[in-house]
């Protein structure tokens, strides 16, 4: 998950002071008070011992474990490590609350007395720490602070609650995977699937961000593999160098995007990796290019897909290679679709969020570029379910100082040093998720 600073600076510049009370009195807080020193137990528990993307086989069984107690119907394994729990409590609307589960191949830097000394080798082959850098282990602990209040509280809601632990959150592939090992046939089939994600915001912690419509970005990844005829250094009319054409390819991709794609419809093509040759006076035969891709909408993903192509075909032509030596751009397969927050089910969960936490810690946010399989949720069948996933701001009270008074840059996501106050993330998931299960599942009468 990317960070949000670049467009929260503005938008949340006016909340960087502590809050005051909130305006409505809150039934859920005596019982999170109660629950929040064995919250931060596990939250503390979660953070020194992550693990990588398919592989939360620990953290599934502890918390599924915790889920059986509280009296959920527990099935493990779903999607390889996914753990669906159901309580049926009557007739009424059924709600899916999802927390994501996995860790980052990231070398912990945060100095805290619990932080992750886990080790673990990913695909890459390359031996690294592992840690909740993203700050999955908020959402897990936040997600069992609402099935507590939720459980103990039966006589205030009515209908079916589906809470799911996902996996693989950050190659984008867990949501799909749990989908397709039959989710929506195996369980209850969600009306509403809401989630929350933790924010290196430029705003107090526990401020709640929300995004009505595309809230988070269709990302591709997309491969390209420049082919030439290599040859000596010193006589390069006897070939033709990849290196220069992979570089025309670079420079005329800028173009899709500003000249093809109109300019109020955000997109992005990035040229992250570029690989070529191996010595000075050599001219390789190949180049490879590496690229994320953003969009919003459908058709922009289509018009970004297609430039690409169009572009790499195009310099290949202008540079004089035969057909069979063009470029191949292969795109990955799947992808992560845009996440797309339903804008009236959006307001009505935000003007909820503002009764119970008060206007001035809840906030409309700008869209980002990041990207998050809660999309596929929605996307299974956009008919049927309306989805939302809000932010909740995770910066400790002294970075925002720093930040405000030294210009200090936070440190976002997916960075060694990203230590959030948890507390307040924790706290602020639990109440959040719960009451929003509690408006939309009033008992008869209630």
């Amino acid at each position: 998950m990317s960070n949000l600073r670049p467009t929260l600076l503005e938008a949340a510049a006016a909340l960087t002071t502590t809050f005051a009370a909130p305006a409505q009195a809150n039934d859920l807080r005596a019982s999170l008070d109660e629950d929040m020193p064995e919250l931060m137990e596990l939250y503390r528990d979660l953070h020194a011992h992550p693990e990588l993307s398919f592989e939360e086989h620990e953290t599934a069984a502890k918390l599924a474990q915790r889920m059986r107690d509280l009296g959920f119907e527990v099935t493990e394994g779903v999607g390889q490590t996914g753990v669906v729990s159901v309580m049926k409590n009557g007739d009424g609307p059924t709600v899916m609350l999802r927390a994501d589960m996995d860790g980052l191949p990231v070398i912990e830097q945060t100095g805290l007395p619990y932080a992750s000394k886990e080790t673990a080798t990913p695909a890459s082959g390359v031996t690294t720490g592992v840690m909740h850098a993203c700050g999955h282990d908020t959402h897990m602990a936040g997600f069992i602070g609402a099935a507590q209040l939720l459980a103990e509280r039966k006589d205030e809601w009515q209908g079916t609650l589906v809470m799911i632990l996902q996996p693989a959150e950050e190659l984008g592939l867990g949501a799909l995977a749990m989908l397709e090992d039959g989710l929506y046939t195996r369980f209850p089939k969600p009306d509403y699937a809401i989630a929350f994600h933790d924010a290196a915001a430029p705003a107090p912690a526990g401020t709640v961000g929300f995004t009505p419509g595309y809230a988070l970005a269709n990302v591709d990844s997309v491969d390209i593999h420049v082919k030439g005829v290599g040859g000596h250094g010193a006589y390069p009319h006897t070939t033709r160098d990849p290196i220069v054409l992979a570089s025309a390819i670079v420079m005329k991709l800028q173009t899709v995007v500003s000249r093809n794609s109109s300019p109020l419809d955000p997109a992005v093509i990035t040229v992250g990796s570029f690989h070529a040759g191996a010595k000075h006076n050599i001219i390789s035969d190949e180049a490879k290019l590496q690229l994320t891709v953003r969009s919003y909408s459908d058709e922009s993903r289509k018009l970004l897909l297609d430039g690409i192509r169009r572009v790499a075909r195009g310099e290949a032509i202008t540079a004089g290679l035969p057909e069979e030596l063009y470029p191949v751009v292969t795109v990955e397969d799947p992808y992560t679709p845009s996440t797309y927050n339903d804008p009236e089910f959006s307001q009505q969960l935000a003007t909820g969020f503002r009764e119970r936490f008060g206007d001035e810690r809840v906030m409309e946010w700008p869209a980002v570029m990041g990207g998050e399989d809660f999309s596929q949720f929605r996307r299974a069948d956009p008919e049927g379910v309306k989805s939302m996933i809000f932010w909740i701001s995770g910066t400790p009270e002294a970075m925002l100082k720093a930040m405000k008074e030294e210009g200090k840059p936070l440190p976002s996501l997916h960075s060694p040093f990203w230590a959030p106050d948890a507390e307040a993330v924790v706290r602020t998931g639990a109440e959040a998720l719960a009451g929003a299960a509690l408006d939309l599942m009033p008992a008869k009468g209630g």
